[in-house]
């Protein structure tokens, strides 16, 4: 697959650059693995020799060595001696810098934390004394995202606050989506553009796994997910088993639970069986795994709250995939995908919404856009969306066939949500329906 979008990521590293031929750069890139990054840096930096450090689990003796090789191959100067250390690598980089711009990528920076820990209060007194008058571009990336965010929001952890710039890599948007089918499928459906939404969530290796492999209607996609040699069968152990440790199995129950609709704290504790609170705050704010979702304008930050995966793929693995492990242990990838299909239509009705949601959000056309439903579960609008500088609110319903979706309910539950929050007083007000029609 081609290299799509990131324009205003990459229009950014060529700033950066630009600046660091004057004053030191220390650029962190986050965002959850597989979403790009690594790519993202070497597209932006095509057109130069970067580089290219990989923080790999070996001893930190053999990782000089490899560092020192790429310094010789891509500077053409020789180092000096044999370096045991990184923290010797990097001083002789930085005093290098001072008299020639260098750009150095480090990749999987958290594993320093494996290697050797004392790299980062090392860093920090390296780019402390030298900093003020070297010409670099350092950028680091990592795919732990609570571990970078760590190492570097922590105000415990000796690199606190060094970086210049902190650049998070987002999933693709419905737009970028939608481009990248109809290059690889130009006769591809509404349901084809949903299913990429639904199973990859724009996770940019996900998408490359599909689109390389032709699978780009909603059947063919589901078909490479499903089968023995996938990679996206144990893709949600592989990613948060890492970030989650040996309390895993707990986060594991809370995330099936939340993905398979128990929203709310009560629900999801009946599930798992336990009180659950400290690690629904550790999802939420250490591991940005789930969201905390409230009805709009809700005076309290207690009540009425539910619970929200915020990665589709993770949504769709622990609905379908770790649900059903249990099939795959026996190679039964038939009885898998027949109730992925049977389930599907309630599935893709909630990804739509979100699909809509982001599509609103990419427009730029409100100040506001959330949801809304009264305590007592008798009203639930899909989206409410608010443009403050125009006094205009517009209430949406989204489902998959514009037939079942009824204005005048709509404009009941509109009219129950300006009762129950007193909002959009004076404001000109309207109603839309949303389905796969409009994707």
């Amino acid at each position: 697959m081609k290299f799509f979008d990131r324009s205003e990521e990459i229009a950014s590293l060529h700033e950066i650059r630009e600046i660091a031929k004057n004053n030191a750069q220390f650029t962190v890139v986050t965002g959850r693995r597989r979403i790009g990054k690594t790519s993202l840096v070497w597209k932006a930096y095509e057109d130069e020799p970067i580089l290219y450090f990989f923080v790999a689990r070996k001893a930190e003796s053999d990782l000089c060595e490899d560092y020192q090789l790429e310094i010789e191959n891509k500077l053409g100067i020789p180092t000096i001696g044999r370096a045991e250390h990184f923290t010797d690598i990097f001083e002789f980089i930085m005093k290098l810098s001072i008299d020639r711009p260098i750009t150095l990528f480090i990749d999987e920076f958290q594993e320093f934390f494996r290697v050797n820990k004392s790299v980062y209060s090392d860093m920090q007194r390296i780019w402390d004394i030298y900093s003020n008058k070297a010409h670099i571009n350092l950028i680091v990336c990592g795919s732990i995202y609570s571990m970078m965010t760590k190492i570097f929001k922590d105000k415990k952890e000796p690199l606190y606050n060094r970086q210049t710039r902190f650049m998070t890599v987002r999933p693709f948007t419905p737009s970028v989506l939608k481009e990248i089918l109809t290059e690889y499928n130009s006769d591809h459906t509404a349901e084809d553009l949903l299913a990429l939404y639904s199973f990859t969530g724009g996770v940019a290796k996900y998408v490359q796994l599909l689109v390389d492999a032709g699978a780009t209607t909603k059947e063919k996609m589901l078909n490479q997910i499903v089968k023995a040699d996938s990679i996206f069968l144990g893709e949600g152990k592989a990613i948060l088993i890492e970030e989650f440790g040996k309390d895993y199995g707990v986060y594991f129950s809370i995330l099936s639970a939340i993905a398979r609709g128990k929203t709310s704290r009560s629900e999801i504790e009946s599930v798992v069986g336990r009180e659950i609170g400290g690690y629904l705050t550790k999802l939420e704010n250490e591991y940005e795994v789930i969201a905390k979702k409230q009805p709009l304008f809700e005076k309290s930050s207690t009540k009425n709250v539910r619970y929200t995966i915020e990665d589709n793929f993770f949504i769709f693995w622990f609905r379908f995939i770790y649900k059903y492990s249990y099939m795959l242990e026996i190679d039964n990838y038939e009885s898998m995908k027949a109730i992925i299909n049977r389930d599907y239509e309630t599935f893709s009705g909630l990804m739509l919404e979100r699909y809509f949601r982001r599509v609103l959000i990419e427009r730029q056309a409100y100040t506001r856009i959330g949801g809304w439903w009264d305590r007592k579960g008798e009203n639930e609008i899909d989206i409410v969306a608010e443009n403050k500088l125009n006094n205009e609110a517009t209430f949406f319903e989204v489902k998959r066939k514009a037939a079942n979706i009824d204005i005048e309910v709509l404009k009941q539950k509109a009219a129950a949500f300006l009762r129950a929050t007193g909002e959009f007083k004076g404001y000109d007000i309207s109603y839309k329906a949303l389905s796969m029609e409009d994707m």
